[in-house]
């Protein structure tokens, strides 16, 4: 009898918390676990005009270059974490094809990309109370006028280090969480959401 390998996200164990969750919020609070999005980490020179054009006809969307903003085409998308550094995310399956349009937009200029889809899981917070939900853990102001669509920011939600990226107009913020603070995680969002549905 064979082994089969079978993939499991990091917080497998908590999709029927947050269903719940869910249902008894009426909507007005939804979390998620968005399994397997690949992600690379993308170091570069922002300062060298000809790669980033090169990198902006490899991904078919050009890199950000304000801090702390998003920029995207279809369903992948490019988040500032630095001058120099960006995480490049997609659906599941998409590690391999976004390496190689990062590679091919290199062309041998010094940078570096790295595969870090297994580094974290991402959890989307969706609803009238996601920003109240995040409020309780995060030094940062989440206000519409202060973090608007297509914003990211790193920074701490209660202990763990998180990349909070606001999703268009809607309320809804992806968290990218590192898998060996997921659990963590999961629970506090649980724990704090209680105190947001009552309020």
């Amino acid at each position: 009898m064979i082994a089969e390998a079978v993939r499991r996200t990091a917080l497998a164990d908590y999709n029927d918390r947050f269903a719940a969750l869910t249902a008894s919020s009426g909507g007005e609070l939804s979390i998620r676990e968005v399994p397997f999005v690949s992600e690379l980490n993308l170091r570069a020179d922002p300062d060298d005009a000809d790669l980033m054009l090169r990198l902006a006809a490899a991904l078919r969307f050009a890199l950000p270059l304000a801090p702390n903003t998003v920029s995207s085409n279809g369903d992948q998308r490019a988040l500032w974490l630095s001058p120099d550094e960006w995480l490049v995310v997609g659906p599941d399956g998409q590690q391999e094809a976004l390496k190689q349009a990062l590679r091919d937009g290199l062309d041998g200029a010094f940078g570096s990309i790295v595969n870090v889809s297994a580094n974290r899981t991402v959890l989307e917070i969706h609803g009238e109370k996601a920003r109240d939900l995040l409020a309780h853990g995060v030094p940062i102001d989440l206000d519409m006028s202060s973090f608007g669509p297509n914003r990211c920011a790193q920074t701490l939600l209660a202990k763990a280090h998180v990349v909070i990226e606001r999703r268009g107009n809607e309320v809804a913020f992806c968290v990218y969480v590192r898998t060996s603070f997921a659990s963590y995680v999961g629970d506090w969002f649980l724990d704090a959401a209680a105190s947001v549905e009552h309020r």
